[in-house]
């Protein structure tokens, strides 16, 4: 029987609520705390280059709460010299590397990796030698799939949001989408994950794809955690998830 599917806990957006108001609270890793008692398999935090959730400070006891733990801590980073100081700094489990534009309102797609190979590659390169879990953020495409083997990925993570958004013949189309990619990078030697936008019924979905073995969720689980509280949001996750399996 396979192992069940990983379940990563995104608490960029508790940061959010803190920054609002400028304060202390809510407190982020108060939040990863909360999630790693609950069931969550790892914690995921995108420290951005402006710094609108989670900052610099979040990242240094995140990585200590992490190590406490024993669990995963997935550092969502751009492509860039500032970003790859900080996570050689940290040494995280896994560096996750993803499209960034100052305007987004959040990460819009998947990292174009065909075409900027020779960026990234010795980005990748200097992450895993330092012991650093290399994931790429994609769309499920062959051509993405293949230029992450390329660069020397481990991991691959599908951008699950336009799955999400979708419906009827839509939804079923990119499916099929998401599932030949998963086939292709399982075939390439490449860890599948996934992530944006799932809730309870998509997460679920993403079961049916048998090379998925993670999903890093953020977004949806705070904003239900407003109504039945960040554990129960969790669990209700980790059980669909489950039941799905």
């Amino acid at each position: 029987m396979a192992s069940p599917v990983r379940l990563g806990v995104n608490i960029d957006h508790v940061a959010t609520v803190r920054n609002a108001r400028g304060g202390v609270h809510p407190d982020p890793v108060r939040a990863a705390r909360e999630a790693l008692a609950a069931g969550a398999d790892g914690i995921t935090a995108h420290l951005r280059e402006d710094r609108r959730h989670i900052t610099d400070s979040d990242i240094d006891a995140l990585s200590l709460l992490c190590a406490e733990a024993g669990r995963p801590l997935n550092l969502e980073m751009a492509v860039t010299d500032e970003m790859l100081v900080i996570a050689l700094r940290h040494r995280p489990h896994a560096a996750c590397l993803v499209p960034e534009r100052r305007e987004e309102v959040t990460t819009e797609g998947g990292l174009a990796v065909a075409g900027h190979e020779a960026r990234i590659a010795p980005v990748a390169k200097t992450l895993a030698e330092a012991g650093i879990r290399v994931s790429l953020f994609i769309e499920p495409t062959a051509e993405q799939v293949d230029a992450a083997q390329a660069v020397g990925a481990q991991v691959v993570e599908f951008h699950t949001g336009r799955y999400c958004h979708l419906a009827g013949d839509d939804r079923a189309v990119e499916f099929d989408r998401l599932q030949a990619a998963a086939t292709r990078a399982f075939d390439l030697g490449l860890e599948v994950h996934a992530g944006h936008g799932l809730d309870y019924v998509t997460a679920a979905h993403m079961m049916d794809i048998a090379e998925v073995r993670e999903l890093n969720i953020g977004h949806f689980l705070i904003g239900e955690a407003v109504f039945v509280g960040l554990p129960t949001a969790i669990r209700r996750m980790r059980a669909a998830m489950d039941a799905a399996t």
